[in-house]
């Protein structure tokens, strides 16, 4: 099985084909303003006053998003508190993404003069490398080359019984056929890490991932809560899931059936293909931009009811370079937002489909959305605000 889509210079290949104008700020947002075809993240995180840990989260995960196989190209710029921060300077972003090939150029505000004649030359520089890369052309790749994330969220009955479930189907077929899947959502393993460190490659992994799921248990209570009184939220339980155990073991089915090489760090990219864990915070502003920098091209968000009859959806992916796909198992849900969801699978509760047909439709759908297809999200020109996953305080 093939999709269309760029073939990097590192090998990789894209479903997309960005400019990547980083790091985020006035000057990065004002270039995507102006051009066509450029992306940044829009974030109100502190990078300059964060601990040496979360600035090393900060630094990885923005050469993995400059790195990402859906960027043709990246500006970075030196604008910004964080410059007098080493490991957060443009100039070793910039040289740390040019490690891939693709074509990186640098602004120097003091050398322009300041941000806004900054913001011109970058306005330049940016038009011609978007002009460059719309030449490259889509040709086949086979389906090892692609790389999906998911999440779940609003979690009802309908998603650990058919939706998670047929996006795991669909991940065992895009393992098995040499691709990269990659899970998260710590707080929704707590209560089944047991059932996921079992189906570990190693001894390693499975401590690992015991050891992910304690430290958010005991974070949660050193701030004096019990995490299992504040999760299930209320929506969940509104939806009819009782426990956090209850709902983390519907939560886990997203991850398919095969073992589970790695646990990453937030932002980190896998060391080879198959399916990984990431240790990540639950929200999705926070977890798809890290999804994104370890080089997933796609990312899901598999839907519940969530018990609030009254959402309906309209919003584009915080990954930012990576198109998202909305997908639901609740057909109320899904009538509700006919205009957000690419996919449901209540097919399978309604006795229409094996979930074998259901999962294997969704992985038709990521090929055609990996080849070009628009997923509802990307119709939207907003672009949702991102945040980083920094687990220390920022002083």
């Amino acid at each position: 099985m093939e999709f269309l889509g760029y073939h990097r210079p590192d090998g990789s290949v894209g479903v997309r084909n960005y400019v990547l104008v980083l790091p985020p700020g006035l000057v990065s947002t004002s270039i995507c303003n102006f051009v066509s075809g450029a992306k940044t993240l829009i974030t109100s995180n502190a990078f300059v006053c964060a601990t040496s840990r979360d600035r090393a989260t900060i630094a990885r995960t923005l050469v993995g998003l400059g790195r990402n196989p859906n960027v043709g190209a990246v500006v970075v710029h030196n604008g910004g508190y964080a410059e007098d921060v080493d490991e957060l300077a443009g100039a070793c972003l910039a040289e740390e993404i040019a490690q891939s090939g693709k074509p990186v150029e640098y602004v120097d505000v003091v050398k322009e003069g300041g941000t806004v004649q900054a913001i011109a030359k970058g306005i330049e520089v940016t038009r011609k490398l978007v002009h460059h890369v719309s030449r490259a052309q889509r040709r086949p790749a086979d389906l090892s080359y692609l790389s999906l994330g998911v999440k779940c969220g609003w979690s009802d009955p309908t998603s650990g019984i058919v939706g998670n479930p047929a996006v795991g189907y669909m991940f065992d077929r895009l393992v098995e056929a040499g691709g990269t899947a990659i899970f998260g959502e710590t707080t929704e393993i707590i209560g089944a890490e047991h059932a996921l460190a079992r189906r570990a490659a190693n001894a390693q992994v499975a401590q690992e991932i015991v050891a992910a799921a304690d430290f958010i248990d005991r974070r949660a209570l050193a701030t004096g809560e019990d995490i299992r009184t504040v999760n299930p939220i209320p929506a969940n339980i509104k939806a009819g899931i009782t426990t956090l155990e209850e709902k983390s073991l519907g939560a886990i089915h997203k991850a398919g059936e095969l073992p589970i090489q790695g646990v990453l760090k937030y932002g980190e990219r896998p060391s080879g293909r198959g399916l990984y864990f990431m240790d990540t915070p639950a929200s999705p502003i926070i977890m798809y931009p890290g999804f994104a920098a370890a080089g997933n091209q796609i990312v899901l968000f598999q839907l519940g009811g969530g018990g609030a009859p009254h959402r309906t959806l309209l919003e584009p992916s915080s990954a930012v370079i990576a198109p998202l796909i909305w997908a639901t198992a609740n057909r109320q849900t899904y009538e509700r937002s006919r205009t957000s969801i690419d996919y449901f699978s209540g097919t399978v509760i309604e006795g229409e489909e094996a979930l074998p047909a259901a999962g294997d439709r969704l992985l038709q759908l990521v090929r055609e959305v990996a080849s070009g297809a628009a997923t509802w999200s990307e119709t939207l020109t907003y672009v949702e605000p991102s945040e980083l996953y920094m687990v220390d305080p920022v002083f």
